[in-house]
């Protein structure tokens, strides 16, 4: 017994200290607390299972399926429909108008008309083409009341070339032009001295050019151009031109300035002046520069920039710089249907022989050739469409032009010139400024028929002048086209020039002149043409004309009557090669 408690009470003392250690080493952290339970649990549907709509029934007799057995009864219908066979629907298409790379016109009408042209264009390649035109208007005259002859005569050669490349499109073209006109217009007070010394009338003119162009794609040179002209007559006159153009994009911190520069040379020399036998020398070169930097913002378009030139005169050994300014802008107030526009712009205006005697063929040769300093051209303007139709444009400007090139009638002198008889004109200059107001409508009633209307006034003061000579107040024009049907066509244009005014000086029969020369009215003139033409085939067409349809032999310049009311009748070919 005592060896049993031995054991027992070894026992005991091993699990006492093995408890002791064991709390020594780790504390136990679970703390005791008390749950106070505030309100009783309340199931919700969630915590149930939801019952199948369609329970599952294990019943075995409606587990088993009964045979259903059934009988089809069919017969044939017989049946009349016959559906129609589906066709496609057809639109009827115009029949596309051929076009031909070629035409000849000849025509022939009163007062010995002779009008023939010839348009010719042949494409060598995808890229390269060829062409030229040659055409001729001559005259033989006939107008009523002259004592001298009035025929004219104009005749143009030119060819050109072509070639479109990927990144790059040129093309070069030359010509000859030969034009004869006379100096017919002798006033009454000179006929029988001028029928006396036997004058010879006849101008004529003779002009060769050359020039090129050449564009280029996505580059910062965007274009450039060369042109030469030799323009004489026989008279002794001659005068030489060349003009060189080119635009670059030139940029400047990540902006693009447009840059147009220029070189404009003229150089010529008449066999004598007006008034004596001395030589008439002229000659100029121009150096031009024009930036302009664009600014866009919603509808409104601004261009800002300047032009500027260096003019160096040869003859008279002079040099001068000008500065004018360059600004433009436009602005979409409604649309299409109504744009603002305006600008205020300056040029160097390079004058020449050559564009006086086309504008005026009866200048004399012994003409003073200088620039024309536009200072200033403001102008302001709206246009727009007043319909998918119609369009307008509206505008005003005030122009100030220094040394603005006038045409007056010449003095009649006794130096027994064939133009000395008060049928020729010269040029003087003056400080001219110019106010105008223009307007236009465009009416495009459909492809058929186009109609167009144009308005313009203008008055002027001139500096030392006593009129801006030869200028008209009004100038209005009309321009019609019809095509009446696919054969038929018409059309129609109208002018009308308001009075000019120019200066008379003579010489009575006697020898004594006039102490001061006196300004002649010209009477203000309406010039009615119209036209009518029949289309036989797509190469053959046939048309008459009438020019001058009121009758009115009204005189353009002071002493130079037109020919009265004209009759042309003619024929179009169109071909290919």
């Amino acid at each position: 017994m005592r060896k049993h408690l031995k054991k027992i009470f070894t026992v005991v003392i091993t699990l006492s200290v093995a408890t002791i250690f064991s709390q020594d080493r780790k504390k136990d952290t679970i703390n005791t607390g008390v749950i106070d339970v505030v309100k009783p649990y309340t199931p919700s549907i969630s915590d149930a299972f939801k019952v199948k709509e369609i329970p599952t029934l294990d019943d075995k007799e409606t587990q088993t399926k009964k045979d259903v057995k059934y009988n089809i009864f069919s017969f044939p219908v017989a049946s009349t429909f016959t559906p129609a066979k589906g066709k496609a629907a057809v639109v009827e298409k115009a029949k596309p108008m051929k076009l031909y790379d070629n035409y000849a016109t000849l025509g022939v009408g009163t007062y010995t008309t002779i009008l023939g042209e010839v348009y010719l264009n042949h494409a060598i390649s995808r890229t390269e083409s060829v062409g030229g035109y040659i055409s001729h208007h001559s005259s033989q005259g006939g107008i009523e009341g002259l004592s001298f002859d009035d025929n004219f005569s104009n005749s143009k050669i030119n060819v050109n070339y072509a070639s479109k490349l990927r990144d790059l499109s040129w093309n070069v073209e030359g010509g000859f032009q030969h034009q004869t006109y006379n100096w017919y217009g002798v006033p009454q007070s000179q006929l029988i001295q001028a029928s006396a010394n036997g004058i010879d009338p006849d101008h004529a003119f003779f002009s060769a050019h050359f020039g090129g162009d050449i564009t280029f794609e996505n580059t910062y040179i965007n274009s450039g151009s060369f042109f030469f002209r030799r323009f004489d007559d026989n008279q002794g006159s001659g005068e030489n031109r060349f003009v060189a153009k080119a635009k670059i994009d030139i940029p400047i911190n990540g902006e693009e300035i447009s840059t147009h520069f220029k070189f404009d040379y003229i150089g010529g020399s008449f066999d004598r002046n007006y008034f004596s036998n001395d030589e008439l020398k002229y000659g100029n070169f121009q150096v031009g520069i024009a930036p302009t930097y664009e600014l866009k913002q919603d509808d409104l378009t601004v261009n800002l920039g300047f032009s500027a030139s260096y003019l160096r005169d040869s003859e008279a050994n002079e040099s001068k710089f000008y500065l004018y300014p360059n600004i433009t802008a436009t602005y979409r107030l409604v649309n299409d249907v109504l744009i603002a526009y305006g600008g205020i712009e300056g040029d160097l205006i390079q004058n020449s022989y050559h564009g006086f005697a086309t504008e005026n063929p009866f200048v004399s040769p012994t003409l003073s050739i200088m620039p024309t300093d536009q200072q200033y051209n403001a102008y302001i303007g709206l246009k727009g469409k007043l319909s998918s139709n119609m369009s307008y444009n509206i505008s005003g400007r005030y122009l100030a032009d220094r040394n603005k090139a006038l045409f007056r009638n010449n003095d009649i002198t006794l130096t027994a010139q064939n133009y000395s008889y008060g049928n020729s004109f010269g040029i003087v200059y003056d400080d001219v400024d110019t106010f105008g107001v223009a307007g236009e409508i465009n009416i495009d009633v459909n492809r058929n028929f186009k109609l167009g209307i144009k308005a313009e006034y203008f008055k002027y003061t001139t500096d030392t002048e006593a009129e801006a000579w030869n200028l008209p107040d009004v100038k209005g024009a009309l321009f019609l086209d019809y095509q009446i049907n696919e054969h038929w066509f018409t059309g129609a244009n109208l002018f009308y020039v308001s009075e000019r005014k120019d200066q008379f000086f003579f010489f009575l029969n006697d020898g004594i002149s006039l102490t001061t020369p006196f300004t002649v009215v010209l009477d203000s003139y309406f010039d009615a043409n119209a036209h009518l033409g029949y289309h036989i085939n797509d190469k053959i067409s046939v048309f008459a004309k009438a020019n001058n349809i009121n009758n009115k032999a009204y005189e353009r310049w002071q002493n130079f009557p037109v020919q009265s009311i004209q009759f042309l009748a003619g024929a179009t070919f169109k071909f290919d090669f």
